[in-house]
C-alpha cells in the first residue's frame, strides 16, 4: 500500500509517516520502481502501536525503547512494566505541579476584588515573586 492508504489504515497522517521514518523510529519505507513509498500490514500495525503511545504521552525515546521490547520476543515483561511505571511518576510528578500551580492561581483569584479599583493582587503576586517559583 502507498503512504496515503497506510495513513488512512493507521491513523497517522502521511506527513508523521515521513517525519517517523527520517527519525529512524520506523524503519525506511520499501520503494517501488518509480520512488514510491509501500507499506505492508506489519508496517501499519506499527504506526498505530506508535500512534497510540503517543496518545498516552510516551515520548519518542520511550516509543523507541517500546518499540524493541514489543518487537523483542525475549522480552521480560518487568522491563515493560518498569517503564510505564517510571512514566506514571513523572505524570504524577506533572499533576502535583500542575495542581499546586492551579491552587496558587485559585488563591489569587479569589483574592481579587474583579471590580473598577485598579488593585490587582494577581498582578501584584506576579510582580514580585512570579506564579510556581
Amino acid at each position: 500500500m502507498n503512504i496515503g492508504q497506510a495513513a488512512e489504515a493507521s491513523g497517522v497522517t502521511a506527513k508523521m509517516i515521513r517525519y517517523y521514518e527520517s527519525i529512524e523510529l520506523i524503519s525506511a519505507a520499501s520503494r517501488t520502481g518509480s520512488g514510491y513509498r509501500q507499506y505492508d500490514r506489519v508496517d501499519v500495525q506499527t504506526l498505530r502501536f506508535i500512534k497510540r503511545a503517543r496518545e498516552l504521552g510516551f515520548s519518542i525515546e520511550r516509543i523507541k525503547t517500546l518499540l524493541e521490547l514489543w518487537e523483542d520476543r525475549g522480552r521480560r515483561s518487568s522491563e515493560v512494566r518498569t517503564l510505564a511505571r517510571q512514566y506514571i511518576a513523572e505524570l504524577d510528578a506533572d499533576i502535583a505541579r500542575l495542581q499546586s500551580i492551579r491552587n496558587q492561581l485559585q488563591h489569587l483569584a479569589d483574592t481579587c476584588g474583579g471590580n473598577e479599583r485598579p488593585e490587582c493582587p494577581i498582578l501584584d503576586e506576579l510582580a514580585l515573586t512570579g506564579i510556581g517559583a
